[in-house]
Parts: structure tokens; sequence; C-alpha cells
């Protein structure tokens, strides 16, 4: 029993390890291992285009694509461990193109004291520090509006002005301050946020009494009858 199990394990590593690229399958590399064993090459090129036309079964839909002929080729002599000496209509593919290592990206290692903000508050935040205030009003509110709900989803609790205030300065090094008109607006904004999100946790609990309101009053029909 042993040796049985033995045997079972070498052959499937070998299976494995001869299935150079696995989607085609057990076959087709055996196959591609058989034309290596021709020795005419007229007839191992003949042989090598019928291996191409059942790899290109694999996939029929892609056949009418440009490059799925030259890819066919292409994992033909990568399956031969590029021994296979036949009459390519494409060049042949060459090991060392394929085992070329990509460079190494280099990623921007720069600091961010606010995270949850991301780097392009930081952007526009700069843009219009070095602008005319008259002219960016609009868009500084819509900053704002958008530094508070991601501190929202960071902190889960509406900021307060002084806070977006004191963040804005920090981000952008004390070059913008912003003025008591802008801080008014945002607390009013908080006001009527925050009443909004109340309202909304109260409808399903009034839904919920009307429920019950009225299936007393159809109880209460119900008896008088």
């Amino acid at each position: 029993m042993i040796d049985i199990l033995f045997l079972m394990n070498k052959n499937y590593n070998y299976l494995r390890r001869r299935l150079i690229i696995p989607e085609y399958g057990r076959h087709i590399q055996e196959m591609v291992d058989s034309l290596l064993e021709i020795e005419d090459r007229d007839e191992r090129t003949r042989q090598a285009k019928a291996v191409i036309a059942v790899m290109g079964n694999i996939n029929p839909l892609l056949h009418d694509s440009t490059e799925f002929a030259h890819k066919l080729w292409d994992h033909l002599f990568i399956m031969s461990d590029f021994r296979l000496d036949v009459d390519s209509p494409y060049p042949q593919p060459m090991r060392e193109n394929l085992q070329v290592k990509p460079d190494r990206l280099e990623y921007p290692q720069s600091y961010i004291s606010h995270k949850h903000y991301g780097k392009n508050i930081i952007r526009m935040l700069g843009r219009i520090a070095n602008s005319d205030a008259s002219k960016t009003g609009d868009e500084m509110g819509n900053i704002l509006r958008y530094m508070r709900n991601k501190s929202v989803e960071y902190n889960q609790e509406l900021p307060t002005g002084e806070m977006l205030a004191n963040d804005v300065s920090i981000l952008t090094e004390g070059a913008i301050s912003l003025d008591e008109n802008c801080l008014q607006k945002i607390e009013m904004e908080n006001k009527t946020a925050s009443s909004r999100q109340k309202s909304v946790k109260r409808q399903p609990q009034r839904g919920r009494q009307t429920q019950k309101g009225g299936r007393k009053n159809t109880q209460r029909h119900n008896t008088q009858k």
C-alpha cells in the first residue's frame, strides 16, 4: 500500500512539473512533448500546426483577434521549454525576454498629518492659499463640507467650526485662517445636519407606534361588532 501511494505521488509531482501552462491541460502538454521526438523537421512543423489548431479550439471565441495566433505559437514554444525547432510564422520568443523582472516602483513616502482628508485636500488648500480669497469662497465652502463629512466618517461625530479651522491651519501651515462668518456658517450647517439625523432616527419609532395603534384600533372595532 505504501509503494502504491509513493508511485501515485511521484506521478502527480511529475505531471504537475510538466504542466508549464496548466490552462491547456495534460494532453496538450503530452502532444508538445511528442513533437520533440520527431526527427524530420518538415513533419515536425506539420504536426506543430496540428497542435496549434487543437490549442485554438480551447478558446474558440478568440479566433477573430489579431494576436491570437501569435499567442498560440508563443505558448507552444514555452511549453516545449524553448527546445522546439519548427518553421513558425512568428519569431520564436526568447527565455531571457520572458524572465526579465520589472523595475521597482518608487512609492511616495510623504507624511500626512490628517490621513482621513487625503492629499487632494492639501493640494486644493495650497492652491487657495496662493490665490485671491474673494474668488475661492465657494470652493472653500465645498472643501470644508468635504472635510466635515470625512471627519464624521473617521471620528463618528460632527466637528465644530473651531476643529475644522484648526485642521485647515495645520494643513496649510497657518496660510489660511477662517473668519468668524465662515465659522458661524459651519455651525449653522452642523445644526441642520444634526437635526436631520435626529429626525431620521425618530421616523422608524413613529412608524412602529402607528402600527401598534392601528392594531389596537382594529381589535377594538372587532370587539364592538
